[in-house]
């Protein structure tokens, strides 16, 4: 690896855990229920995320351009150029890593779904990414999902369909995998085991409450995988800096949920 992925790399994970703490404001059209108040909002959401320091924010470059300045330099950027849904029906790209390293980004991210007829296609993206990501030694962050299609598709949660998609990802170039956590402790330990790049567990989808949600990340800390990255469960709350504090406090201190939400001021 070279020197200058490496240092990106390191700037990522540089908690003393050696786990990652991230944050994605990334507003998939896949979501389907309009923009969420926390989004809507973008700056403050960002401001209120930002004086919480996670490890990382994740964002399109629109966002980066418009709103990312007050916190330019303040805490790692990660670009994600992904606009897709599960069913196809949008399958596109819409940045590339010289627009990440253009923005002073430390990581470019692209979103990939496996199983089904295009699986293919949006691995030679990711490919295509990885190529390009190596002329300027910025890190490729694969956001990886299989896909049911037993009925309309879906996001598959199954142990085998995680391990296929992040085998998948690693075959075309990825630096780090970023696929769902799977909700078996031992299942997932061993899919991170197999894995020869950092994996992270997306956060999603929202839990019913915060308290569930952080005993999932739990759950991750103990598969052995390298941290998470969250979303809804932390945007999609009223006190968005205290819910960012209880997932540093699992993913990086190890604590329970309930002594996170202690911690955070939140139990």
């Amino acid at each position: 690896m070279n020197i200058g992925k490496q240092i990106r790399l390191n700037r990522i994970f540089s908690h003393p855990s050696g786990r990652l703490c991230s944050v994605a404001v990334d507003h998939f059209i896949a979501y389907g229920q309009g923009l969420p108040p926390g989004l809507r909002h973008i700056q403050p959401t960002l401001a209120a995320i930002v004086a919480a320091q996670p490890d990382a924010v994740t964002m399109h470059k629109g966002i980066a351009m418009s709103a990312w300045a007050p916190h330019a330099g303040a805490v790692p950027l990660i670009i994600q150029s992904s606009t897709i849904r599960v069913d196809d029906t949008a399958m596109e790209q819409v940045a590339t890593p010289e627009d990440a390293v253009r923005l002073g980004a430390d990581a470019f991210a692209i979103a990939a779904f496996v199983r089904g007829n295009s699986e293919a296609a949006y691995l030679r993206r990711v490919a295509d990414a990885v190529r390009e990501a190596a002329r300027f030694d910025i890190p490729v962050i694969c956001h990886i999902y299989p896909r049911d299609f037993s009925a309309a598709p879906t996001v598959s949660f199954a142990p085998e369909d995680i391990a296929w998609a992040a085998r998948c990802a690693v075959e075309v170039g990825a630096d780090v995998v970023k696929t769902p956590y799977c909700g078996d402790i031992a299942a997932f330990a061993q899919i991170v085991a197999d894995c020869p790049v950092p994996v992270v567990a997306a956060g999603g989808p929202q839990s019913s409450t915060l308290e569930l949600a952080l005993d999932m990340m739990s759950e991750v800390v103990k598969s052995g995988a390298r941290g998470a990255t969250i979303g809804r469960n932390i945007w999609g709350l009223t006190d968005i800096g205290k819910a960012v504090h209880a997932f540093k406090a699992v993913l990086h201190d190890g604590k329970t949920a309930q002594e996170a939400l202690q911690l955070a001021g939140l139990a």
